[in-house]
């Protein structure tokens, strides 16, 4: 394999990253509390918690884990937190315990959180309260065997003025009730383990950081394993990748408006920004665009990572073309494409380009990215050092630049495989260690790689991968839906939006019926925005759904 896209790299950039200086992220981790004590680590709706403090806070809760629950090397901690303080606190004492860390979105339905658990086999979890009935209404269906909750205000440190405190009374009278046999608050949890000591555990390249859920190919949640070597080395390649970017800049301000639980903004964000000693400004509701840019105006930031519809938002948002963008030095786009449109817009009211990117779970994710200064062209950029890409033929062969084919990764980001799935795993992983990633591209003659359309029936939202077989599932389960196919159809907001195709047993069940129905079992950007019902769908002749045929309508 020829890697003629090494010619396009900046000066100086290396075809390989030297070897890691961490063996696992717990050294990472470590070693920015011991070279950063006094610099901001994460700050959050106005409290700011130093890398001295995240040290304390994450060994207490580490000993808690440890000692109080009694977990050992290798169990499984489930994260089900949005962007607040306690989330970095929890995934630092998670690996400080030789623990694996299992994220989960906190907006999932009952349905959507039991199979993951199950599927995990995460013996705890720790749970914003405001989302703790869902836990409730399924943890007896799971190996969970121990609860943490935390309330939105639990590591904040306001003034204790009259109106912050009715604030936070008016916060924890909004949480539903719940009830557990075995559970404790995290002030409890971080107070035990205050009084204990932890014992090192052994751990290194071979094992597992994160069980990171992903739908793969076939629409099954399946928990990708990401060991600490996938993890460290993808950490190393991004930051050889920035190159001089923040060249006297110290400390790195990031916006992190993307949800940690999810792997670019746990990559991109929490590690490579923790690696290097800087600050994440913890963004908890993006959806209240006001509010976020009332936010990110109080910081010159010098990284910001989004997705398409989060940058077009912003761009129409009241304020934002007051914000100071001079220390901009790095904006990533990920998750979906960039729209030409947006990044012209972008790039006129902040001065910066933003930089598409790729990558997928299985590559931890990041393997794809234009360089720092390049230009917005739609291409999804070079791959970066220490990883090869090709275009493959349908029998994995390699096609020349220019031919449009299958692309596949082979690096040391690419993932061990899939929890517990060796068949699944075989599916997507060719000789050699090439990652298949079911999306259909193309390299140029300058090694510039640019996708054309993805072989799985996946839809993207905003960035987040929906599978059509679980929403049809789901459809299907309603009495009076004989049959149902889900494909993605083209949306101005969020690039693409689930529409329903079904055919019906009874002509009473409405569009509305089964949009409700959806709403009880899926995730927000997993819901149809459309019904269509139809007397039959079309088949192959073995009698398969053809989603093809009716995206081709």
């Amino acid at each position: 394999m020829e890697k003629i896209w090494l010619e396009s790299y900046p000066p100086g950039m290396p075809e390989e990253v030297p070897e890691p200086p961490f063996r696992s992220l717990r050294e990472l981790i470590e070693n920015s509390f011991r070279n950063h004590p006094d610099r901001p680590s994460y700050t959050n709706m106005g409290t700011t918690i130093s890398y001295r403090e995240l040290d304390e806070l994450s060994l207490q809760f580490a000993c808690y884990l440890q000692k109080t629950l009694g977990l050992t090397r290798g169990e499984r901690v489930a994260i089900m937190l949005p962007n607040i303080l306690q989330y970095p606190v929890a995934l630092c004492g998670i690996f400080r315990a030789g623990l694996v860390a299992v994220n989960v979105n906190p907006l999932y339905t009952p349905r959507e959180l039991e199979h993951q658990l199950k599927d995990s086999s995460a013996k705890c979890i720790i749970v914003l309260e405001n989302f703790a009935h869902v836990l409730e209404a399924v943890i007896d269906k799971t190996a969970v065997e121990h609860v943490i909750t935390t309330g939105i205000g639990d590591l904040l440190s306001w003034p204790k003025g009259p109106l912050v405190n009715m604030v936070l009374r008016y916060v924890k009278r909004a949480v539903p009730r719940y009830r557990f046999d075995n559970s404790t608050s995290l002030k409890q949890a971080l107070e035990a383990g205050s009084r204990e000591e932890l014992a090192l555990v052994e751990i290194g390249y071979a094992d597992i950081a994160f069980l990171q859920y992903t739908g793969g190919t076939t629409g099954v949640s399946k928990g990708a394993m990401l060991s600490h070597r996938n993890m460290v080395y993808n950490v190393q390649q991004s930051v050889v990748w920035q190159g001089d970017a923040y060249e006297g800049v110290r400390p790195i301000i990031a916006i992190t408006a993307l949800p940690l639980y999810h792997i670019f903004s746990l990559q991109g964000n929490c590690l490579c920004v923790m690696e290097q000693g800087g600050l994440n400004v913890l963004i908890t509701n993006p959806r209240d665009f006001k509010s976020f840019v009332k936010e990110i105006a109080r910081y010159r930031f010098n990284l910001f990572t989004g997705v398409n519809t989060l940058f077009a938002a912003l761009l129409n948002t009241p304020g934002f073309g007051n914000v100071d963008f001079s220390g901009l030095r790095v904006c990533v786009g990920g998750g979906t494409a960039v729209q030409p449109s947006v990044a012209r817009d972008w790039q006129a009211a902040t001065g910066n380009t933003i930089l598409q990117g790729y990558g997928l779970t299985e590559t931890s994710p990041a393997a794809i990215c234009n360089a720092v200064g390049a230009e917005f062209t739609g291409s999804i950029g070079l791959p970066i050092p220490s990883t090869s890409v090709i275009i493959a033929s349908d029998d994995g062969n390699e096609l020349p630049a220019g031919e449009v084919g299958e692309i596949c990764i082979k690096g040391p980001q690419v993932m061990e495989g899939y929890w517990q799935r060796p068949a699944d795993t075989a599916e997507v992983m060719l000789p050699g260690g090439w990652l298949r990633t079911g999306d259909i591209g193309r390299m140029d003659e300058d090694g510039y790689f640019y996708i054309e359309d993805r072989k799985k029936d996946m839809i993207l939202v905003s960035g987040f991968n929906v599978y059509p077989n679980e929403v049809e599932n789901v459809v299907v389960e309603m009495d009076g839906i004989l049959e149902a196919a889900a494909i993605g159809v083209s949306d101005e907001h969020s690039g693409e939006a689930v529409k329903i195709f079904a055919v019906r047993t009874d002509d009473s069940v409405t569009e509305q019926d089964v949009l409700d129905h959806c709403r009880k079992y899926l995730t927000n950007y997993k819901r149809p925005r459309a019904v269509e019902f139809r007397d039959d769908l079309p088949k192959t002749n073995v009698g398969k759904i053809l989603r093809r045929a009716l995206r081709e309508e």
